[in-house]
């Protein structure tokens, strides 16, 4: 079973949770096994005005039109997911047979990994505590797969309403810390200040609900398929209740955020970005890879966990649901 394509669904295992507040403090998540952590942040639910009002500066047509949303509160990581934490994902010799807990069966052997990218996915930047570039959604998705089996807790890719919703921490301006790119270097890289490249997580000024790297260094995949009308079929009232369009594991995503190579323009908080053909240009394979792209070394990933705890067959279903029988690559 899949999500149904161009049309608009909402999140399964959501729908108790909007008043469930995560627990106040910082989450961090051990990955048996691996010696890998990733901390993530609670994220309150509410609602906000997606997209942006017609007089923003340097706004897209597909920014439109504005829409009030209802977003249940989840768990966000504070950055980007890195080389270092995807790498026991990549590589079968990193992983372990060890789960979160003996009541949790996790097979190491039975996860479908990536293929052997074309070329170096990374374009030669360096790795480690650097966010980890160049997969595709689908990649992405079986990434948060793989740590969902792994720690027995739901982990997935934001819908673009989360991740925009948490890129405004409850405010209402073009960025995250106001309306004026000057400032744009204390919060992000982009090309007026990466010299061309990414850099290691973390090391600009965090958002008020304490998330890093919501601008720049790396644009991000969320769940939803790109739509320029999107917003034209939320309703105007009650409003939509966490939004996500089309399927997955198909058609053309979308990143957001900006990157290391994009001007300031493109690190605004509802800033879309449709994924490209052109990602994929020197890969010579036939079919093209569904793991990585050849030329997107400025696209990575960050994920959520719902504020509600899932139990291990609410979490294989969800991704039953996700992912049916797309095939090994």
């Amino acid at each position: 079973m899949h999500w149904p394509g161009a049309a608009l669904v909402v999140l399964v295992l959501a729908a108790d949770t909007l008043g469930a507040q995560p627990p106040g403090g910082r989450l961090t998540q051990r990955v048996s096994g691996t010696g890998i952590e990733l901390t993530l942040v609670p994220i309150p639910g509410g609602t906000f005005r997606i997209g942006s009002p017609i007089e923003e500066k340097d706004r897209d047509d597909d920014e439109g039109p504005t829409r009030t949303v209802q977003v249940h509160s989840f768990w966000m990581t504070i950055h980007e997911i890195t080389h270092d934490q995807f790498g026991p994902f990549r590589h079968r010799r990193l992983d372990s047979k060890e789960g979160s807990s003996a009541a949790i069966p996790f097979d190491a052997d039975g996860v479908t990994r990536p293929s052997p990218p074309y070329e170096d996915p990374a374009h030669g930047m360096p790795k480690g505590d650097h966010p980890v570039v160049g997969m595709t959604r689908l990649a992405a998705l079986r990434y948060a797969h793989w740590l969902s089996e792994k720690t027995g807790r739901l982990y997935r890719l934001p819908t673009e309403a989360e991740w925009e919703y948490a890129c405004r921490a409850g405010g209402t301006t073009a960025f995250g810390f106001g309306d004026d790119p000057a400032v744009a270097p204390e919060h992000g890289w982009f090309d007026g200040n990466s010299g061309g490249t990414y850099h290691r997580v973390g090391l600009k000024a965090a958002n008020r609900w304490g998330l890093y790297d919501l601008h720049g260094n790396v644009a991000e995949w969320v769940m939803d398929t790109y739509d320029p009308g999107a917003y034209a079929a939320l309703p105007l009232r009650p409003p939509a209740v966490d939004p996500m369009l089309g399927d997955p594991t198909r058609g053309r995503g979308v990143v957001r955020g900006g990157a290391f190579d994009d001007p300031p323009a493109r690190l605004r908080c509802a800033e879309r970005f449709p994924e490209a053909a052109a990602w994929k240009r020197r890969d010579p394979q036939i079919p093209k890879s569904r793991w990585w792209n050849t030329d997107s070394p400025h696209v990575g990933f960050r994920l959520v966990s719902p504020a509600r705890d899932q139990s291990v067959a609410e979490i294989a279903e969800y991704w039953r649901r996700v992912l049916g029988t797309t095939p090994r690559d």
